[in-house]
């Protein structure tokens, strides 16, 4: 895809030889974030646990310079699943998806990365039979709130998460 920028950005799965690489990624973009608590960030066994068995990674590439990555997790029985709190039965807990990290590099923001992302996880959540998607996001990160307002979702509560950060909770039945 060529953007309003004139970069050429394409998008493709990630596996576990990009976990070092994503992790990194990851790590100096949030570090120049105006506050920690604007995006609670996993470690490498949270990667690879999301590349092989609970969810797929995503990265967008600008030639072969990583510019952004997402995950979609598939959390299952898992007792953290968001679904929970949502009211969701046991019985199809194992059709929720969760719309988790998107981390987007300075110089890629106002590409349409994120949004690109949403119809990415969403097509695949849709792919996996899901019935449910679900998000987190910090109530002042209004691009990301526009985003997931904008494939759907819809605000249901305000709560601490992630180590007491406040975060919206967004939901979509699919």
């Amino acid at each position: 895809m060529e953007t309003k920028k004139g970069a050429e950005i394409h998008i493709r799965r990630l596996g576990p030889e990009d976990v070092n690489r994503v992790h990194a990624f990851m790590t100096d973009v949030v570090s120049r974030l105006p506050s920690p608590d604007l995006f609670a960030m996993g470690d490498e066994v949270y990667l690879h646990e999301h590349m092989e068995e609970l969810g797929e990674i995503y990265g967008a590439f600008n030639q072969e310079a990583l510019v952004a990555v997402t995950v979609l997790a598939y959390p299952g029985h898992d007792e953290g699943n968001l679904a929970r709190e949502f009211g969701v039965s046991d019985s199809e807990l194992s059709r929720v998806a969760v719309l988790e990290a998107a981390v987007v590099h300075e110089t890629a923001r106002g590409l349409g990365l994120q949004r690109r992302f949403h119809d990415l996880r969403e097509r695949r959540a849709r792919d996996r039979e899901c019935l449910y998607l679900y998000a987190t996001v910090h109530p002042d990160n209004l691009p990301s709130i526009r985003n997931l307002e904008a494939i759907g979702l819809s605000l249901r509560f305000t709560r601490p998460m992630y180590g007491g950060k406040m975060r919206h909770c967004y939901a979509k039945r699919l």
